[in-house]
């Protein structure tokens, strides 16, 4: 069977993630400690122990995601011998893209933490708190999300950020636009809508100094041709080139998540089994709603590294 790996992106943190790793393995541990020394302060503790806030900060978050995927990705490749040549394709969800990168080693962990740190703060003050939204349009078609969202930008800038899965497609913009999105939704036969918790309106206009900044970040980082292909967000394209990736991630700042099609081209490849490589399942269930016949199993503790290694 021809497999796959993921990584989710912001959203499926939670204080304690990968501290049953950290404990269980002292490679897993290293990862962590060379998150802390490349950022030179100790992210494995609001990791491990919080408070929430901090966590949350987006640029806390981001490396905060990448550090536990690639701890279980060093577990893996030391415990079962599985690493990133198991693979036939690889993607993550937004910052996901640099776990990926990382797991195909194209970049080195210190440098996906330093470069994600950079992106995480860079997004944060490109627009002023409360300036920006971002909503979730549940239940309708990409048609129909177009139309609420080319309404909505009479009010202001609004558009797709990420189209997730059939269903659930996010819109970002100013908050002005995004507050009248649920109105023009119910106009358009749409129920649901659901404001998100954001601090940042990602992946839209309003991130061009975000883009900006990751621009001058790359320009000074090698990225090395990764290991296998990866799957990019804005294009839906396998990449192997890593200087053709610089230009992508930071594309990927303003662009849009198309993770649907993503797991259509995945699909199309004949993959059948993919493992979600990190904390939480949200890009399980993602699959599991737009190509249920694959497989997506979530790899996020040590039990479930040891049930992957017996089955594997």
């Amino acid at each position: 069977m021809t497999i796959g790996i993921v990584f989710p992106g912001q959203g499926s943190q939670s204080v304690g993630m990968g501290q049953q790793l950290a404990k269980a393995f002292p490679e897993a541990q290293h990862i962590f400690q060379e998150v802390d020394d490349a950022l030179d302060y100790k992210l494995s503790q609001i990791i491990f122990e919080g408070p929430q806030e901090d966590l949350t900060l987006t640029q806390n978050t981001q490396p905060a995601l990448m550090a536990v995927s690639l701890a279980i990705m060093r577990v893996l490749a030391s415990q079962a011998k599985i690493d990133i040549s198991k693979f036939s394709l690889t993607a993550g969800h937004s910052l996901g893209q640099y776990s990926a990168l990382a797991a195909a080693n194209s970049l080195s962990v210190a440098q996906a933490a330093r470069l994600l740190k950079i992106r995480g703060e860079s997004m944060q003050k490109a627009v002023a708190v409360g300036k920006g939204a971002m909503v979730a349009v549940l239940g309708a078609d990409m048609e129909t999300v177009k139309k609420v969202a080319d309404e909505a930008s009479n009010h202001g800038i609004c558009t797709i950020a990420n189209d997730n899965c059939p269903g659930q497609v996010v819109l970002s913009g100013e908050k002005v636009a995004i507050d009248k999105v649920a109105e023009i939704a119910k106009d358009h036969g749409v129920k649901r809508c659901i404001s998100l918790p954001v601090s940042a309106p990602f992946h839209c206009n309003l991130m061009q100094p975000a883009a900006e900044a990751m621009e001058k970040a790359l320009i000074t980082t090698e990225l090395l041709n990764p290991s296998i292909p990866v799957v990019d967000n804005t294009t839906v394209s396998p990449v192997t080139d890593g200087q053709e990736m610089k230009g992508l991630l930071i594309k990927q700042v303003t662009g849009q998540v198309r993770w649907r099609e993503t797991i259509e081209y995945f699909q199309q490849q004949g993959i059948g089994r993919v493992y979600e490589v990190g904390n939480g399942k949200v890009l399980t269930g993602l699959f599991k709603k737009t190509a249920p016949e694959i497989v997506c199993t979530p790899i996020a503790t040590p039990e479930d590294i040891e049930e992957l290694v017996k089955n594997f």
